[in-house]
C-alpha cells in the first residue's frame, strides 16, 4: 500500500519525497516532554506510516528530549533507502519542559552529532536551523554564525542538505548566501496564512515549504464554516484542512503528527482527497483571499 505517493512528490535537494508525509512530536509525552503513554503504539504508528508510503518523516532530538529519536530508531533502523528524515536543531528542552534556544555553535554541534547518536545514522538528510524567534512566528534576525555552523558540519560529511524553520523571507536569503537551503518549516494553514508570498517565492525556486501546525498544533482549528464544509463533502474538518494546504502549492510537504493508528489513517486518506474548485474559493475566503 503506498496512499502517501497519490498526493504527489516533490523535491528536498537531491531527494524525492511523498507530499504526504509524518511529523514525530507527538510521539513523546504531553507537552512533547518525556515518555510517551503508549511506546508500543507509538512505534506501531511509524512502522503503519512508513509501510502506507510515508518516506518524509519530521523529527528533532529536542522531542523528549531525545525520546523521539530514540523511538524512531528502534521502530525503523536499518532505515528504507528511500526514507528521508529531516530533524531541527536550536532549541533544549529546560527541566520543566520549557523551550530554550541552543544556538551557539557548541550547542548546534552538539545538537547534530545527538541526532546521529540517537537516530544511528552517520549522515543527517536534511537539518533546519530552529530559529527561535517569538518560538512560533519568525522575527528579523542574525543568522550567519548559525547557519555557517552547520554549513560546516555539511561540509564533513554529517549533513546531506540544509534548510530552516521559523524563519523569514530576509532570513532565508541570507542563509543561502551561506549555503544551499532546501526547505523551509514554518507556521502555515487554513487560517495561519502569514507566509503566502513566500511559499510561492520558494515555489519559483524548487525549494520545499513545510507547515508546522497545519491543523492549529496547540490550539486545533476552530471554524464552524470549515465545520459546514467538511459535512458537505464527507471528511472531518481536519481533513479537508489539509487538503487545502496539498492544493495550496506543489511545493508544500505535510507533516500531520499524530500518536495513534487510527488518526494516521485519517491524516493518510488525505492523499486522495481531491477538493473542487468552488470548495476551494469558499475554504480561501476563510482568511481572505491568497495572493
Amino acid at each position: 500500500m503506498n496512499i502517501a505517493a497519490k498526493a504527489g512528490t516533490f523535491s528536498m535537494g537531491d531527494r524525492i519525497v511523498n507530499r504526504m508525509g509524518y511529523g514525530a512530536m507527538q510521539l513523546a509525552g504531553p507537552g512533547v516532554f518525556g515518555p510517551p503513554r503508549d511506546r508500543g503504539e507509538a512505534i506501531a504508528v511509524l512502522r503503519a506510516a512508513v509501510e502506507a508510503g510515508v518516506n518524509h518523516i519530521d523529527t528533532s532530538d529536542f522531542y523528549g528530549p531525545h525520546i523521539t529519536n530514540q523511538i524512531l530508531r528502534e521502530a525503523l533502523h536499518p532505515y528504507a533507502a528511500d526514507l528521508v528524515i529531516a530533524t531541527k536543531v536550536g532549541a533544549m528542552r529546560g527541566q520543566d519542559g520549557s523551550w530554550l534556544p541552543a544556538q551557539s555553535p557548541a550547542e548546534l554541534t552538539a545538537a547534530v552529532h545527538d541526532n546521529l547518536r540517537n537516530l544511528g545514522l552517520e549522515r543527517l538528510d536534511v537539518v533546519n536551523l530552529r530559529l527561535m524567534g517569538d518560538v512560533h512566528a519568525p522575527s528579523e534576525g542574525p543568522l550567519e554564525e548559525q547557519f555557517s555552523t552547520l554549513a560546516a558540519l555539511r561540509e564533513q560529511g554529517l549533513i546531506a542538505h540544509l534548510g530552516l524553520s521559523n524563519a523569514t523571507p530576509a532570513q532565508v536569503a541570507q542563509a543561502q548566501a551561506i549555503a544551499p537551503v532546501v526547505c523551509l518549516q514554518n507556521h502555515f494553514n487554513l487560517v495561519h496564512r502569514g507566509d503566502d508570498r513566500l511559499i510561492d517565492e520558494l515555489a519559483a525556486q524548487g525549494i520545499a515549504y513545510v507547515p508546522f501546525f497545519p491543523l492549529g498544533g496547540f490550539s486545533p482549528i476552530q471554524s464552524e464554516a470549515l465545520s459546514m464544509i467538511a459535512a458537505e463533502v464527507g471528511a472531518s474538518a481536519m481533513q479537508v484542512a489539509l487538503a487545502w494546504l496539498l492544493a495550496r502549492s506543489p511545493n508544500l510537504l505535510l507533516i500531520p503528527g499524530t500518536s495513534r493508528r487510527a488518526h494516521l489513517h485519517q491524516n493518510l486518506a488525505v492523499a486522495e482527497m481531491v477538493l473542487p474548485a468552488a470548495i476551494r474559493a469558499r475554504l480561501d475566503d476563510l482568511s481572505g483571499p491568497i495572493g
